[in-house]
Formats: C-alpha cells, sequence, structure tokens
C-alpha cells in the first residue's frame, strides 16, 4: 500500500517556519511539534529567510508581500503582451490602409 503524500497550505508552511526563524525552536522540535518531516521544515525555512530578504519566490511565496510581488508581476506581464498584440494589430491595420490609399 503506498503512503499518500501530504499537501500543506502556505499559511502552515509560514507558521511552521516562523517557529524556527522567530520562536527559536530547532528544527527537530518543530518536527516532532508539527509531524511535519525535517527536509520539508528546511526547505520552508530557508524560503522564509529568502523571501524575508527580499528575493521572490519561484514556487508559491509564503509571506503576504511576497504574494502580492507575484500577483502584479502576474498582472504585468499580462499587460505587456496585451500592449504587444495591440501594437501589431494597429501596424497591421495600418499597412492596409497605406495600401489601399495607393
Amino acid at each position: 500500500m503506498t503512503k499518500q503524500r501530504r499537501s500543506f497550505t502556505p499559511e502552515f508552511k509560514l507558521e511552521a517556519a516562523s517557529l524556527v526563524v522567530d520562536q527559536n525552536y530547532s528544527i527537530p522540535e518543530a518536527c516532532r511539534a508539527l509531524d511535519v518531516g525535517a527536509s520539508a521544515m528546511r526547505r520552508w525555512v530557508k524560503q522564509l529567510e529568502a523571501e524575508r530578504g527580499g528575493v521572490t519566490p519561484a514556487s508559491k511565496a509564503l509571506t503576504p508581500e511576497q504574494q502580492r510581488i507575484k500577483e502584479l508581476e502576474a498582472r504585468i506581464k499580462r499587460l505587456e503582451q496585451e500592449k504587444f498584440i495591440l501594437k501589431k494589430a494597429t501596424a497591421l491595420l495600418m499597412s492596409d490602409e497605406l495600401g489601399s490609399t495607393r
């Protein structure tokens, strides 16, 4: 029988990592208290420290500030794509108008 993989919410990960970073729990103590694996805890602590240092994570952000940054970056990317499409469409329409007036 295979063991099902557990998934954790970003809020849980933030709280778990905060135990180590803010409340001075050791990683093994926090793992025992929350019934979480040590490698996952180390990864969450490392990610929280990086986010607090200003690094935007590639995975799901833990801190609200980093979550907002990720949302804004996605919105900027979408708007830049829309702008590019509009430029192409305008150029195409302008070339059609020039061709029909000659």
